[in-house]
């Protein structure tokens, strides 16, 4: 191999395996700052919030999280549900705090569905928050989130807790869901940066949300990167509120698993740039926020790094072996992390129990991966067939 070829392949290598130290570094850094998330005593106000429910295409998840939401232990909020290309027919509900909505014509997008509620408010919200149709929420949780709202922040991402450990895959998503929620929303934050959006179980300013993503129009997944892209362009923080908890739905079987997964990866294919020109702005204007989480965005899909990870190794036997080392104690650092997680969002013993299997979780995310280019005509949301495991919730 030739020098340059070789100087080519080690850069390659290193800003490779950056990226499975790199939680390790936001670990280190954590442990010299304050922790951000140590909630002082501030008053809390009975602020007026909107929650926006989406659902599409399934009604039979509908009345579950609505049920759950007029159980909050808080006062001044109404539920606004999108029912995008639904059958309503056969739904009632007669509350006066729940506005069910009828698009005329089919939606497919979150962010139209977002602002069709929006246009619909039946008065001027202060702050809203987005839930899934597949979520169920603590009582608490608006409680919580504003306690983060009443620190300065207007932008908070919550806990998205599994509501399901029916199946092994449903275990490995949610394992794979603690890990990325201990380094892209707590030590993000808690290192001086943003938690990174989730999709739902997340609350705005109003003012804020309109202003980020009123003057696009977006179809297909990925609305959360590109609010969240918007957020750090106008140098705000995400806040990381680890007790505001949704429970989500997750993946029980290997084709909801594909479809969802061949989604996420196009989407990470998809808005790679935004990573890139956040990496730029940050280094131009020194702002450690924007920087870190720039840093978060350039990540490939975790199965795929450690993929990629795993294939240098076994090169590096034959090309470079001095640098078997470096991927050694990467993965050793990677695996510590990982456990960490586990270990401070208290997972459930069938999670660790579901981890022998996490080959074939990696089997089936390269399936997704072959059909990522056509992942939004696959679907447009994951179908999940409703299950009540008061069990799960209470694990």
């Amino acid at each position: 191999m030739s020098v340059s070829w070789s100087v080519f392949f080690m850069v390659i290598q290193c800003l490779i395996g950056f990226h499975l130290i790199y939680p390790f570094i936001l670990y280190i850094i954590c442990l010299f700052r304050k922790n951000r998330t140590a909630l002082t005593n501030l008053p809390v106000n009975d602020v007026d919030y909107a929650i926006i429910v989406t659902a599409y295409e399934q009604v039979n998840l509908i009345l579950p999280v609505v049920n759950s939401l007029l159980e909050l232990n808080y006062g001044n909020y109404l539920i606004y549900v999108v029912a995008d290309n639904c059958d309503i027919s056969s739904l009632s509900i007669s509350n006066p705090k729940v506005i069910l909505l009828r698009p005329e014509t089919t939606l497919a997008s979150n962010i139209k569905s977002h602002f069709y509620a929006i246009d619909h408010f039946k008065r001027a919200h202060e702050r809203l928050t987005i839930i899934d149709s597949d979520n169920l929420v603590d009582s608490e949780y608006l409680n919580e989130l504003n306690k983060l709202f009443e620190q300065g922040y207007c932008a908070v991402q919550g806990v998205r807790r599994a509501k399901n450990l029916n199946s092994q895959y449903a275990c490995l998503d949610e394992a794979g869901d603690i890990y990325y929620r201990f380094i892209d929303r707590k030590l993000l934050f808690d290192a001086g940066s943003s938690a990174s959006l989730a999709g739902s179980g997340m609350a705005f300013t109003t003012a804020v949300y309109k202003t980020c993503l009123g003057h696009l129009q977006i179809g297909g997944a990925g609305f959360d990167k590109i609010l969240q892209y918007e957020l750090l362009k106008r140098k705000l923080t995400i806040a990381f509120a680890e007790k505001a908890v949704v429970y989500d739905e997750k993946t029980a079987k290997s084709d909801q698993l594909v479809k969802q997964r061949a989604r996420w990866i196009n989407t990470w294919f998809k808005f790679f740039v935004l990573g890139v020109k956040m990496n730029v702005r940050a280094i131009v204007s020194l702002n450690v926020n924007q920087f870190l989480f720039s840093l978060m965005l350039l990540r490939p899909p975790l199965f795929l790094l450690l993929m990629v990870c795993g294939l240098f190794g076994m090169l590096d036997i034959f090309i470079f072996p001095e640098l078997l080392i470096g991927w050694i104690f990467g993965s050793f650092l990677f695996v510590f992390i990982f456990y960490k997680a586990l270990g401070y969002f208290q997972a459930d013993e069938r999670i660790y129990k579901s981890l022998k299997n996490a080959p074939k979780f990696i089997y089936y995310q390269l399936s997704a991966l072959l059909k990522a280019n056509n992942a939004n005509k696959l679907s447009v949301a994951t179908k999940h067939e409703y299950q009540s495991e008061i069990e799960d919730l209470k694990s």
